[in-house]
């Protein structure tokens, strides 16, 4: 498909520092103030066994290299990573970020998605993605993708239900942990997006929230 992009100047650097949602606040990562929760949600007692399978680092034993990987990335600007903030307990809970990160083509993913125990399967997973493929596309970026394993089964699943299309696979694409990484690739186009976006709204809404949870699922919403 060629479009005529004649006056296309590109897409701002992510520089948000906190994103309110319903269930949830997204807080730039800063390892002094959310390092204690993370740790405890990613690597204490009840945390997921599977968490670290396709991350390309982690787990961690000691807290000393837990600490620099939290400094790492909270020192970079592209993965520019965000803490996520249970809003009824205040508790850190996970953490993931916006990431290869190209303005002048409006290209940006989300991924290093990293969620405790307590967050998943949840709204708060959901409307963490939710926040930051907002702002994604409220800053002009023109295609917002999502990666990952193409093992990955949670991922692959997550992509799809969060209302990412699937594009292909990209075979040994990497190395990870001394294993080969066949790649899945996904995305959501700034044309789609008014329609994911009214979708999320939907889900995340109070007219769609009962005792036992939402009532429809997103995929219905998005219908």
């Amino acid at each position: 498909m060629s479009t005529s992009l004649a006056n296309w100047k590109g897409a701002p650097a992510p520089s948000a520092q906190r994103l309110e949602g319903r269930f949830i606040v997204l807080e730039k990562l800063d390892p002094a103030r959310h390092g204690d929760d993370l740790w405890r949600a990613l690597t204490g007692p009840g945390a997921d066994p599977k968490l670290w399978d396709y991350l390309p680092y982690g787990p961690f034993l000691e807290r000393s290299a837990f600490n620099d990987w939290l400094s790492n990335h909270a020192a970079n600007s592209d993965p520019y990573f965000f803490s996520v903030v249970d809003k009824a307990s205040g508790e850190v809970q996970g953490i993931l970020s916006l990431m290869s990160i190209v303005p002048a083509q409006g290209r940006i993913e989300i991924g290093h998605v990293t969620f405790g125990a307590p967050m998943q399967r949840s709204p708060k997973s959901t409307e963490a993605v939710y926040l930051l493929a907002k702002e994604a596309f409220a800053m002009g970026y023109r295609r917002l993708e999502w990666k990952c394993n193409n093992d990955n089964a949670r991922s692959r699943t997550a992509a799809e239900r969060l209302g990412f299309s699937f594009e292909g696979v990209f075979r040994q694409h990497m190395v990870v942990k001394g294993r080969n990484r066949d790649t899945a690739w996904y995305s959501i186009l700034d044309s789609e997006w008014p329609a994911v976006n009214a979708g999320f709204e939907r889900w995340l809404s109070e007219e769609n929230l009962s005792a036992a949870g939402q009532i429809k699922s997103l995929v219905e919403c998005r219908g």
